[in-house]
């Protein structure tokens, strides 16, 4: 649910269910690292709660779009961690089969 004014798209807040620190954490650091955002924090309003509420303000574009691109670029990075973590792994076990071969 996004909390914002009619008036100016540039600064809103969204309110995410099921959502908890550790992805509101890494789309805050996402977000902060585009020259867009002016600002940008998070905030758990209850513990019990299994919601989050993320501030975006920008330079002037639509802050449900960078939020947008923020959380496709947050994709981007998981994929090219989990395919690096893959890489490693299977170049792990290639590596292993080769020594026991020379045995």
């Amino acid at each position: 649910m996004e909390h914002g004014s009619y008036t100016d798209l540039s600064k809103s807040t969204f309110s995410l269910m099921d959502e908890d620190h550790t992805f509101a954490n890494s789309v805050r650091f996402t977000l902060n690292q585009d020259p867009r955002v002016t600002f940008c924090g998070y905030s758990i309003p209850h513990p019990s709660e299994n919601r989050v509420n993320v501030r975006v303000q920008t330079t002037g574009d639509p802050a449900c779009e960078v939020l947008k691109d923020g959380c496709q670029d947050l994709m981007l990075m998981c994929q090219h961690v989990r395919n690096t973590f893959e890489k490693a792994v299977n170049d792990f076990k290639t590596s292993k089969t080769e020594d026991h071969m020379n045995i």
